[in-house]
């Protein structure tokens, strides 16, 4: 009976402490999922579709709210922050699967694209930022392409619609992109990758993308 009685206060302790805490805690654990879902988040690189800007294992920082502000684990809009734009690497859903890829955003509603052994035209113009070597300039980013493998299956001159975009490896021969699985909408962008934070070999890094 005594022992009892002498847990009854330290139970009542606990519970008054429970009642005080948990609502506040599972409040900041909810607030963080959201920040996470919305704001900001991290993805590993699966495979060298985008060598060799990207790495297999790289992990990189993702910008959630680049394209607008979402409900958490929906496609509802709060707020409208801009569309892809040519030269970004980003994050989005496959149209094929469902799946989280990582390619380079190269041509957006409304420019004519093409890819001639692995060399891409918009709107006519070859975007060879030098004719010696094989770098691309989209916008304020020069790139590297590997084509070690080749360019991979070209492209014929087409129209991209309004509301899609056509995405594509920086390693064009060894890519499953835009001409696997055809044309992005706007509204499968996760975000924008901003740069790579940590590379297998190297621990800690920061390479802006």
């Amino acid at each position: 009976m005594d022992h009892a009685d002498s847990s009854d206060p330290r139970r009542g302790r606990l519970q008054r402490w429970l009642r005080r805490e948990l609502p506040p805690l599972a409040l900041t654990i909810a607030l963080l999922v959201v920040a996470r879902a919305s704001f900001a988040n991290h993805y590993q690189v699966p495979s060298g579709s985008m060598m060799p800007t990207l790495l297999p294992g790289d992990r990189v920082v993702v910008d959630m709210s680049a394209y607008g502000l979402r409900v958490p684990f929906t496609a509802i809009e709060l707020l409208d922050r801009g569309r892809p734009a040519p030269g970004e690497v980003v994050v989005f859903k496959s149209p094929a699967d469902g799946t989280r890829l990582i390619k380079r955003v190269v041509a957006v509603g409304g420019q004519t694209v093409a890819l001639v052994d692995g060399r891409l035209l918009v709107d006519g113009q070859p975007l060879a930022a030098d004719p010696g070597a094989p770098l691309e300039r989209l916008g304020e980013r020069v790139f590297r392409l590997d084509l070690a493998h080749g360019g991979g299956p070209d492209i014929a001159p087409s129209l991209v619609p309004e509301g899609m975009v056509l995405v594509l490896g920086d390693h064009r021969g060894a890519s499953a992109d835009g001409r696997w699985f055809g044309l992005v909408p706007e509204q499968a962008f996760y975000g924008r990758a901003l740069g790579v934070y940590w590379r297998r070999g190297e621990g800690p890094v920061w390479k802006r993308l």
